[in-house]
């Protein structure tokens, strides 16, 4: 789910009470469609372990910081498609590559 101005159609993340620049209240809750292109990703080595941290463009607009599960690095321009995974007990919003076309 994510966020959308009734009165302009843009879509808002991270959640908030008031559009951005606008000030709008009109934000309603909308399926995401949980399609992405990579922008940008870089990968951590550490003493525990290897991850990667990516900023990815939903295809709703805005932007976001996740990471890209099954791989360590993807090109930019990658196109991702979210999951739910449970870390530490919570739920967390990661993403894995699409099959190529």
């Amino acid at each position: 789910m994510i966020q959308r101005s009734r009165s302009t159609g843009t879509h808002i993340f991270y959640p908030r009470i008031a559009v951005p620049g606008t000030g709008e209240q009109d934000l309603e809750w909308v399926a995401a469609s949980g399609l992405a292109t990579v922008y940008a990703i870089t990968v951590n080595r550490a003493r525990d372990g290897t991850y990667n941290l990516a900023l990815v463009d939903l295809d709703e607009g805005p932007r976001m910081m996740t990471r890209i599960d099954g791989v360590e690095i993807v090109p930019i321009g990658t196109r991702v498609r979210a999951r739910i995974v449970e870390a530490d007990g919570a739920p967390l919003v990661v993403f894995v590559p699409e099959p190529a076309a």
